[in-house]
C-alpha cells in the first residue's frame, strides 16, 4: 500500500509540473494523427466503435513518442488509405495522397520533438515556430516534388512511368548523398 501511495503522489507532483508548450505539442501530435485517420480511411468503415479504436490509437503517440507507438500509428494510417484504395476501390486523388503523406511526416515530425522535451520544460516560442517552418518547408518541397513527378509521367506516355520512376530514383540517391554529407559536415 505504501508503494502506491508512493506511486499516487509522485504522479501528482509530475502532473503540476507540467508545462504548457510540451502538452501542446503532444495535443498536436494527437489531431495531426486524428486527421490523418479521418483523410486516409474510407467514410464507409466509420462507426462509433471504429472511432473510438482510431481515437485510442491517435492517443498512444502523443503519450508514449519514444516508444513504437508513433510506428504504429503510422502503419494504422497507411493501412487505412491502402484499405481505401484496394479494398473499397476509391481511386487514388493526388490530394489525398498528398495529404496522407504530409500528416505522416507532420505526426513523425512532432513526435521527434516530444521526444526531445520534458513535461516541464520551459521552450521558447520560436523554437516550435522553426521546427514547424522546416516540416513544412519539407512538405511543401515534397508535394511540389511529387506533384511535378506526376505530371511527368503523363506527360510522357507510355515511356512516362518508366522516366518517372527513374527521376524519383535519382532524387532518392541525391537527397541520400546530400544528407550524408551535411551529417559528414557536422
Amino acid at each position: 500500500m505504501a508503494a502506491l501511495n508512493e506511486r499516487v503522489r509522485a504522479l501528482r507532483y509530475a502532473a503540476n509540473r507540467v508545462s504548457l508548450t510540451p502538452l501542446l505539442v503532444r495535443v498536436g501530435i494527437f489531431v495531426t494523427v486524428l486527421v490523418g485517420f479521418l483523410v486516409a480511411y474510407p467514410v464507409e468503415v466509420f462507426t462509433a466503435r471504429s472511432l473510438l479504436a482510431l481515437t485510442v490509437v491517435a492517443v498512444l503517440p502523443a503519450v508514449g513518442p519514444r516508444r513504437v507507438w508513433p510506428a504504429f500509428a503510422a502503419l494504422v494510417m497507411v493501412g487505412g488509405w491502402l484499405l481505401a484504395a484496394a479494398g473499397f476501390d476509391r481511386p487514388v486523388a493526388l490530394w489525398r495522397l498528398l495529404a496522407v503523406a504530409a500528416l505522416l511526416y507532420l505526426a513523425h515530425s512532432l513526435c521527434a520533438l516530444a521526444a526531445l522535451l520534458p513535461f516541464d520544460a520551459l521552450v521558447d516560442p520560436d523554437l516550435i515556430a522553426r521546427w514547424l517552418t522546416r516540416a513544412g518547408a519539407v512538405v511543401l518541397a515534397s508535394a511540389v516534388l511529387g506533384i511535378l513527378l506526376v505530371w511527368l509521367g503523363e506527360a510522357g506516355g507510355g515511356r512516362g512511368f518508366q522516366t518517372v520512376t527513374v527521376a524519383g530514383l535519382l532524387v532518392a540517391v541525391g537527397l541520400s548523398a546530400l544528407l550524408g554529407w551535411l551529417i559528414r559536415r557536422r
